[in-house]
């Protein structure tokens, strides 16, 4: 191939909106082409307005940016317990895409999480090298489950040791080391702050009675048969991200966590706008999921990547490593992304490219003592040596190939 035909994945960052304390023109200084990026001013289940829609994308465009990707349009609750208005949640949903394809936002991801976005125990974890990173700790998190939220039956989803000591660690926790940690458990949705309580997770943990893995998985159903022929029919490209992490966690059932999940779902309609937002990290917190060969088969259906490694310990725990660094083969992920990039524009579609970005960064340099992110793993300098360092070695994958980009 020629020179004009190689170009690496569309590099991209995350920005949260106005707020974010990263701002637009920092994300530009990165090197970086677009951003995924959402309207998490709107509420979950509303339909989101084209003039909001657009006066976002202007905004980006205005830093010399593309909105590359929608991450997210959430999906409501109510979706996924399959009670409520359905109809009407169904009809925003289908509007917002509607809306964002008429401002040429095309590509957007979402999640089928049931409560909790994500989990993590330590959100300033120090590394050897006195970085900081987000971990879980599954002894810290049985001690939230059994001794602060009080779930009944938690103790039966954790091993006997595991329990103890948890325990042990709850009571040498002081009330104030208590109330910091359950604040990080409750309240660590991407880009919202909403105050959450332990209450507020106990009534949305008593919506999901009931629901184990089959019910939730005839609620995803219903929901991809509702919104899948609109993003067809307007060209948007729906890519869910997996469960994070890929394990029940909360006694609820998680059903985007394995290449058989994965599979299954790209199965219940399966339309090519129907795909997945690929999430090494995510995916990489199981051991038993081979990363390499889940990229190279549903590499048609992915549509949006988020890469970052994980590290893991004897005792179950995880924590965030550098971008190439833990238990990812970085480069061999890289190297099948751009040969299925490659092999789309060969096909017919000369001018797209596979938004990319680097999942979360380490707190380092600067940052250590002058910034506070919006979202726990979105400080600026971890994701800017995350975003060189994928960049850098997908010019050395072009290099190798002999279809450099200079």
């Amino acid at each position: 191939m020629s020179a004009a035909k190689t170009p690496l994945l569309e590099e991209c960052l995350r920005w949260f909106g106005p707020e974010d304390p990263v701002p637009l023109s920092y994300i530009r200084h990165s090197g970086a082409a677009g951003v995924f990026s959402s309207l998490h001013h709107i509420p979950y289940g509303e339909a989101w307005p084209r003039e909001e829609i657009r006066k976002h994308r202007e905004e980006i465009e205005a830093a010399g940016l593309r909105w590359s990707t929608v991450e997210s349009v959430p999906v409501h609750e109510d979706i996924k317990t399959g009670r409520g208005d359905l109809k009407t949640l169904f009809s925003n949903y289908n509007n917002s895409l509607r809306n964002l394809a008429a401002e040429g936002v095309a590509n957007v991801i979402y999640n089928f999480m049931p409560v909790l976005d994500w989990v993590r125990t330590d959100m300033r974890h120090v590394m050897p090298d006195g970085t900081e990173s987000l971990l879980y700790n599954p002894v810290k998190f049985a001690a939230f489950e059994i001794h602060a939220l009080k779930r009944p039956g938690a103790e039966e989803d954790f091993p006997p040791e595991q329990v103890e000591a948890a325990e042990h660690w709850w009571r040498a926790l002081p009330q104030a080391g208590r109330d910091a940690f359950i604040r990080d458990i409750v309240d660590v949705f991407p880009g919202v702050k909403w105050g959450l309580t332990l209450d507020d997770i106990r009534e949305r943990l008593a919506r999901f009675q009931g629901i184990g893995r089959v019910e939730l998985t005839e609620n995803f159903a219903r929901f991809l048969e509702a919104v899948i022929p609109t993003a067809e029919e307007c060209g948007v490209r729906l890519a869910v991200h997996p469960d994070d992490p890929p394990f029940s966690v909360l006694g609820l059932p998680r059903i985007v966590s394995t290449e058989a999940d994965a599979a299954a779902i790209l199965a219940l309609v399966d339309s090519p706008a129907n795909g997945l937002c690929f999430c090494s990290g995510s995916f990489g917190a199981r051991l038993d999921n081979d990363l390499p060969a889940m990229v190279g088969r549903f590499a048609p259906r992915i549509h949006a990547v988020h890469l970052r490694a994980t590290r893991h310990t004897s005792d179950g725990s995880f924590c965030e490593a550098d971008h190439l660094d833990g238990n990812v083969d970085m480069p061999e992920l890289l190297g099948i992304l751009l040969s299925e990039q490659d092999r789309r524009r060969a096909e017919g579609r000369p001018d797209w490219q596979l938004p990319l970005r680097p999942d979360h960064g380490h707190v380092m340099m600067h940052d250590l003592t002058h910034y506070v992110p919006l979202t726990p793993g979105y400080s600026i300098i971890g994701r800017l040596r995350g975003l060189a360092e994928l960049r850098g070695v997908m010019h050395g994958i072009r290099h190798s190939r002999g279809s450099g980009i200079r």
